[in-house]
């Protein structure tokens, strides 16, 4: 049934201000845009980073891991907080800890100083994102209204992660790594002014904190995902990379134990039994993917193989930004009126073929016949894609679930694409080196740096094409309901 009232989940107790749905959509959606921004405005970035701090290869790919690390890893137990204390509270609470955090990597002396400020942005992030889909989902009824609503927070997640790459490239190369992160500071400021302003406190649910499953949910995929990033530099015949694994996948084994058994689970698996709900939550551990894969290696092909600047390279992606937002305006009237599986599929179907053409890559390519096409292809692809299963793993969700749905969608986007999915391309990234007769460092020969990044594409590609069969056999078509 359609929620009949977008403000049901207002406290009864306090006083409640006159509701604005779209100044609280603006003010979540900036939230939104603002966690996105960082994990590619610090990407472009990190050959500065690297200079100025004196980071090995290992300690870049933890200062961009670190953050979607600890953020996704945590999403479940802030989705869980907010609807205990209130979502307003968590996400204050969790804008403020990244605003402190931001300027704590702008001012770090060192790699480990900026690893430990990103795992606190990740922290804070965590408490606030959840809060924003949940937020939507509250004050906007099931039907076409929410519906467009989602799309547009679809756009701020795939358009930050390219918008974050132009503004890094502006802000690298006119003033210098350290304002990726103090931009952040006014702005999370404002966001928590507004917020205070203009969001009302949800009603708190009595429960209490299933803190096993967050310790070992966090710790189970942080020990996976570093095995895999250890394997791209030490081959998996490494006792470590071996060790980190095993122990990864026991103890995400025992966090599904520990979830189906504890009385107020962070993860309640109930959510998963839905085949189209379960289907869309796989697809949204594989499509970010995509995403990650093209602006990590892209940027790394444009910068180094082929002599860009900050600034070019940034610009360069301007296209795919583009093409996510356009798509993304579209999407909910062809929801409407295709329903979410043909358009889904049709969007996997764009992702991959994007994906293949990366994979031709080679240190001659240039940007108008090698870069241009994937980069339009692949972001009418993820826009397609994202809006269709949002709306599907929110579709039915009770009120009491939806802080969990909210930060299950968020933890399959940020740990599958920015955590374990980039920990696999890495892998194939370093795998494909080595056996070139390279090693990871500044001096690869551009043959060797373009070969491994057109395998890390062949590796994304197997990410889109087991999406495109997902939303293909198993997720069933849904229309939306027409209620406005």
């Amino acid at each position: 049934m359609a929620t009949t009232d977008a403000r049901t989940e207002q406290s009864a107790h306090l006083p409640a201000r006159k509701h604005r749905p779209n100044v609280i959509l603006a003010i979540v959606l900036l939230c939104q845009l603002m966690i996105g921004l960082d994990v590619t405005i610090v990407n472009i970035a990190l050959p500065d980073v690297r200079a100025d701090l004196n980071c090995s290869t290992t300690d870049l790919a933890w200062v961009f891991n670190a953050y979607t690390l600890a953020f996704g890893g945590l999403l479940l137990l802030g989705g869980r907080a907010g609807d205990i204390l209130g979502r307003r509270v968590c996400f204050v609470g969790g804008v403020l800890i990244f605003t402190v955090a931001s300027l704590a990597g702008g001012l770090a002396t060192g790699p480990a100083w900026l690893i430990a400020a990103r795992v606190v942005q990740g922290l804070g992030g965590a408490f606030a994102a959840p809060s924003v889909l949940a937020l939507i989902a509250t004050n906007f009824a099931e039907g076409p209204r929410r519906n467009r609503a989602l799309g547009l927070f679809s756009a701020m997640f795939s358009v930050s992660l390219a918008t974050g790459l132009i503004l890094g490239g502006i802000l690298t190369h006119y003033a210098n790594w350290r304002w990726v992160f103090f931009i952040n500071v006014p702005i999370g400021l404002a966001i928590a002014v507004l917020a205070l302003l203009f969001i009302d406190e949800t009603e708190r649910r009595p429960g209490r904190f299933d803190m096993p499953g967050a310790l070992l949910g966090t710790t189970g995929i942080g020990a996976v995902v570093y095995g895999f990033i250890r394997a791209s530099a030490h081959g998996w015949s490494d006792s470590q990379t071996i060790g980190f694994c095993a122990t990864g996948a026991v103890l995400v084994a025992v966090f599904v134990v520990n979830e189906s058994r504890a009385a107020q689970p962070i993860l309640p698996l109930r959510l998963f039994t839905d085949r189209n709900r379960a289907g869309a939550y796989i697809n949204m551990l594989l499509v970010p993917t995509t995403l990650f894969d093209i602006i990590y290696f892209m940027t790394q092909f444009l910068r180094d193989i082929r002599g860009y600047s900050p600034v070019r390279t940034g610009l360069a992606f301007l296209p795919l930004t583009v093409a996510v937002f356009a798509t993304v305006y579209a999407v909910p009237r062809l929801v409407q009126r295709f329903g979410t599986k043909v358009v889904m599929v049709a969007g996997a179907a764009l992702a991959t073929a994007a994906m293949l053409w990366l994979t031709q890559l080679h240190t001659d390519s240039g940007y108008l016949t090698a870069v241009l096409g994937p980069l339009l292809l692949a972001g009418i692809g993820v826009g397609l894609t994202t809006v269709p299963l949002t709306i599907t793993i929110l579709s039915g969700v009770a009120p009491q679930d939806t802080g969990a749905a909210s930060g299950a969608l968020q933890t399959m986007q940020w740990i599958g694409g920015g955590a374990l999915g980039f920990a696999v391309l890495v892998t194939a990234f370093g795998t494909a080196i080595r056996d070139m007769g390279g090693a990871e460092g500044n001096d690869l020969p551009p043959d060797v740096q373009a070969h491994g990044i057109a395998t890390a594409f062949a590796a994304g590609t197997g990410f889109t094409a087991l999406a495109f069969l997902i939303a293909l056999v198993v997720i069933r078509t849904i229309k939306p309901p027409t209620s406005r």
